[in-house]
């Protein structure tokens, strides 16, 4: 075994390290190191040194130019020294340019022991046996090899024992390659399933959870995944598409390892405390080579998002079809309330209307959804910044509330308590920069701020704030082409009728003898006088209505004493109805300051005044009351006269128009009273009204703002 021409081969090119060509020696296979555990090549290397009788046995892998300690048996303190050793001139690497067995009977005479090998290197004496280690297709992993230490002569039990033992390593190898291989695989495959937007389960045959990616563990939340179908965590508060509970065997996974494909099965999973969540599954069964099932795997797509915009189109297309069909705001509501809770799954909506001269909101509609049994007061008004309405109203955004019942909710204890709300959200409706309603809607279940929702609920409170908008345009274009055809009928009927008396009396003068202008020229005169003064007036109120309209005419705004003027106003009244069967009640506090413009205030107090007078002919009774409610100032003048019928209440204030009544008793009268009244009132930021009215005559009611706007 020993001689020259080997350890000149040796000393060629492979003593210099494995350059990876064809021609330079033995075919190597190329090792990962992460892929070799020790631990059972230990083993290997205690049965070699036992089979043999030597004192060491070594299992080495070939990783490129070097030798790698695999497993090892009685190296003691000299392991590290061949833990990682290069593989030109060592003993290792003549088996390897041997690509066969190796046996050295004395490690101190035989001259292929090379002189750098650490065996040389330490004075190792005694004896080698080293063979390859090789894989399936014959190529190169390592080295396995027994050292004496002494000199000997291997047997061929020996020989067998070390090629048992290679052949040990290359199972041992190959199997850990594989697991490598397989772990490797795994990794890759867990990385891809971690990095899909679908959650993926898969089961066994006995229904074991054996998969789960991340994205199912993040759609399973903080509840327990389920370790088996069984488990009966694996379905609590599911629903299929038609909203009927999901019971264990209709599972998707369950229903694949029962042989079925399934594809877009629709699932709900509705839990207290967290909002609803539409998945849409896929699920196959997993066949092993024998045609049998081995396991089910299901894709799980998370379609909330998708459902949710469907939601949002048809709630906009209900809110649009609400408002299209009704004719105000107040008759659409109702409907509105209804499409938003019903298609967004909220329990319960509110829509309030801001009264801006009495600075507060007031509800105008309400809807629950049905069978909600929970107590919900609602007050009939809120002042500005009160309440979560009144607070959307000062804010003038929107307004999130995770949790009514929480402290400093804006909702009050009681009514928390008992409507059984949680999660609130108010969005103000407007008009231009005006707030003029607040949409308020409430869930049973605490809940974050939602973005997108309160996107939507923004887009549904502009659809509401644009309508608004319409019907004031169209109520004004009703207005233009009434106030013409009224115009028409003044110059008609109350213009050219003091005209036409003037024009005759001026002929009658004109044509009038000595006498007949000494006996009937005053009353003549007096006439002309009377329809001079008359058209004076109304032209003076066209042209301060005109200005009112426009904007021309200032309001001073001033602190003034609103009961001082009204007790004027109405002394002054009784006065001028001393003589006749009328009598004038008033209930007035002693002070009530407002910010106001006082004379054009004391012109529609006397215009109201004069109103009720001039429509009770037959005597009765006015009563004039002045109170504070809330912020505003309420001034009310009924009377016990002719009334307005309901259906002329707010044509009264179109200006021009005079009521039935009025015309069949000729009544004198512009018609511009109530119209200039109202101007007057709108610029103050108040609102003025004919209301309800027991037993005959009319109540007209003033609100004005107690606080500058």
């Amino acid at each position: 075994m020993a001689g020259s021409a080997t350890a000149s081969a040796v000393e060629a090119p492979w003593m210099t390290g494995v350059d990876g060509r064809a021609d330079a020696g033995p075919r190597v296979a190329a090792l990962d190191r992460s892929a070799l555990t020790t631990g059972a090549a230990d083993q290997v290397a205690a049965l070699i040194a036992r089979a043999t009788g030597s004192s060491c046995g070594l299992v080495h892998f070939v990783d490129g130019d070097r030798l790698v300690l695999y497993g090892g048996h009685g190296l003691r303190s000299l392991r590290e020294e061949y833990a990682d050793i290069p593989i030109a001139r060592t003993l290792g690497g003549l088996v390897v340019e041997a690509d066969a067995e190796v046996a050295v009977e004395d490690l101190t005479a035989d001259e292929r022991v090379p002189g750098t090998s650490p065996i040389r290197r330490h004075g190792v004496r005694g004896a080698y046996l080293g063979r390859p280690i090789r894989d399936e297709q014959g190529a190169i992993l390592g080295v396995c090899c027994a050292v004496a230490t002494r000199p000997r002569t291997w047997t061929a039990e020996d020989r067998a024992a070390v090629a048992e033992a290679a052949q040990v390593g290359t199972l041992l190898i190959t199997e850990q390659l594989a697991r490598h291989e397989v772990d490797r695989q795994r990794r890759f495959l867990d990385a891809v399933l971690d990095s899909l937007h679908d959650g993926v389960t898969a089961c066994d045959a006995n229904g074991r959870i054996v998969l789960v990616n991340s994205r199912m563990q993040a759609l399973w939340g903080a509840a327990r995944i389920p370790g088996e179908l069984d488990d009966g965590n694996a379905i609590p508060g599911l629903t299929d598409g038609h909203g009927d509970p999901v019971r264990p065997d209709d599972i998707s996974l369950y229903r694949a390892l029962r042989g079925e494909r399934v594809r877009d099965h629709e699932l709900v999973l509705s839990r207290r405390g967290s909002r609803t969540r539409y998945y849409v599954v896929d699920a196959t069964p997993i066949v092993g080579p024998d045609g049998r099932t081995v396991g089910a795997v299901q894709a799980v797509q998370d379609v909330t998002r998708r459902k949710r915009a469907e939601r949002f189109r048809t709630c906009q297309l209900n809110v649009i079809t609400a408002l299209a069909e009704a004719p105000s705001v107040e008759a659409a509501g109702p409907r509105i309330l209804e499409a938003i809770v019903s298609t967004l799954g909220w329990t319960h909506a509110e829509l309030w209307l801001v009264d801006e001269s009495a600075g507060v909101v007031r509800p105008a509609a309400r809807w629950s959804i049905p069978g909600w049994d929970a107590r919900i007061e609602i007050p009939g008004e809120l002042p500005y910044g009160t309440g979560l309405a009144g607070r959307a109203w000062l804010a003038g955004k929107p307004l999130w509330i995770r949790d009514v019942g929480l402290p400093q909710s804006l909702i009050s204890p009681a009514t928390a308590e008992g409507s059984q709300l949680h999660a609130a959200l108010a969005i103000p409706v407007r008009h231009g920069l005006e707030t003029v309603a607040v949409l308020t809607v409430f869930a049973d279940t605490p809940e974050g701020p939602d973005d997108e929702l309160v996107a939507l609920m923004s887009g549904l409170a502009a659809h509401i704030g644009q309508f608004v908008e319409r019907r004031m345009v169209e109520d004004l274009q009703r207005q233009l082409t009434r106030t013409k055809n009224e115009y028409l009928a003044l110059i008609g009927h109350e213009l050219r009728t003091p005209l036409t008396s003037i024009g005759a009396y001026t002929e009658l003068l004109r044509e009038a003898d000595e006498k007949t202008l000494v006996q009937d020229g005053p009353a003549m005169l007096e006439v002309i006088d009377r329809n001079t003064t008359q058209l004076r007036h109304i032209i003076s109120e066209l042209l301060e209505l005109s200005a009112l309209d426009t904007g021309h005419a200032s309001v001073q705004l001033a602190p003034l004493d609103l009961a001082e003027l009204v007790r004027e106003a109405v002394a002054a009244t009784r006065t001028a109805v001393a003589d006749e069967p009328l009598t004038i009640e008033a209930d007035l506090p002693e002070h009530l300051v407002l910010p106001g413009d006082r004379r054009r205030l004391r012109q529609v107090v006397d215009n109201l005044l004069g109103n009720a007078v001039k429509y009770s002919p037959d005597g009765g009774r006015v009563a004039v009351t002045l109170r504070a409610d809330g912020r505003a100032a309420e001034l009310s003048v009924s009377d016990t006269g002719i009334g307005v019928a309901p259906e002329e209440r707010e044509k009264m204030f179109a200006g021009l128009y005079r009521t039935s009544r009025a015309r069949d008793r000729a009544i004198p009268g512009s018609g511009l009273g109530l119209t200039l009244s109202r101007a007057v009132v709108q610029r103050h930021h108040g609102s003025i009204q004919l209301t309800g009215h027991d037993g005959p005559g009319t109540t007209v009611l003033v609100r004005l703002p107690l606080d500058e706007r």
